[in-house]
């Protein structure tokens, strides 16, 4: 039971990675690499606020969102100067930039010896450190950001940000600035993604560099994209099920020596066929109908 815990508090950590990303990626076109040195922000603010200073969960969460969105909108003063693939490169140079700062600022996060000692959150004097009252919160959250989110994309600013990503030109030609929107569309999606960064550096209890890597926001993207850009059950599907795909690969009987690679190969194989079905396909397979759900 603890395992399959774990496995749904991580589904939740990565919904709401994916659901952040959905506001700049899926309703505002903007793809970005970066998001995982956001969600590294989120979790090394926690932990030095709480290992330091002795700041609560309910303070650091505030304070992480604000210096994630902080980061962000500077770096999106340069990085929206760039369109489409330039974009993309651009925020894989930051992600870089990023993940080096963790890793090499020895002063302040300790580099690759990371940061122990983060203690476990605590609710009205209750302290939250077993895996289901953990879960629960997760959840909390989720369903707080997919409200928030729903109802952004419901709004007039939301309306603006998908014109953006259909035809960036014609918004511009009927009075909307652009400019100001992709801002505000990538600085808050940055501010969403500190909080699954407070959420798991509470739960793991120890942070280090190696968690926001590149790779994480590859991982990421690839969840945003097979749920379906700009759908936010999709992002919940998805990350369920390429969390859990690993997982359940486990159990297929194979020799040892073959055992793991093999596991990767099929593992491989089958994002590579959900890929190819398509959109339509995608949402099929989860059963999404409509858009922005």
């Amino acid at each position: 039971m603890e395992y399959i815990l774990h496995l749904f508090i991580l589904i939740c950590f990565y919904t709401l990675l994916s659901q952040s990303l959905n506001l700049s990626a899926g309703f505002t076109g903007l793809i970005s690499l970066a998001h995982a040195g956001f969600y590294g922000i989120g979790a090394y603010t926690t932990a030095i606020l709480s290992t330091q200073f002795g700041f609560t969960f309910w303070l650091s969460i505030p304070l992480a969102m604000l210096i994630s969105g902080a980061i962000a909108f500077i770096v999106s003063l340069i990085a929206l100067r760039t369109v489409e693939d330039y974009f993309i490169i651009c925020t894989l140079g930051i992600q870089v930039i990023l993940f080096s700062i963790m890793n090499n600022w020895m002063g302040l996060t300790r580099g690759p010896l990371g940061i122990p000692g983060i203690p476990s959150i605590s609710l009205f004097g209750f302290s939250l450190d077993s895996k289901i009252s953990f879960l629960t919160l997760s959840l909390f959250f989720v369903t707080f950001v997919w409200f928030v989110l729903r109802n952004i994309s419901k709004s007039g600013f939301g309306k603006t940000l998908t014109a953006i990503s259909e035809d960036e030109i014609y918004t511009q030609s009927i009075g909307k600035n652009v400019y100001l929107s992709k801002t505000v569309s990538f600085t808050m999606s940055a501010m969403f993604a500190a909080i699954p960064g407070t959420l798991y550096a509470h739960y793991i209890s120890y942070i280090d560099p190696t968690s926001f890597t590149v790779n994480e926001s590859i991982f990421v993207l690839s969840i945003v994209i097979i749920g379906g850009l700009g759908n936010l059950t999709g992002s919940f599907l998805a990350a369920t099920f390429l969390v859990l795909l690993p997982e359940a690969l486990r159990f297929v009987g194979m020799p040892n020596s073959i055992a793991a690679n093999m596991r990767q190969i099929i593992y491989g194989l089958i994002l590579v066929v959900v890929m190819m079905t398509g959109k339509k396909g995608v949402k099929e397979l989860f059963m999404l109908k409509t858009p922005l759900s």
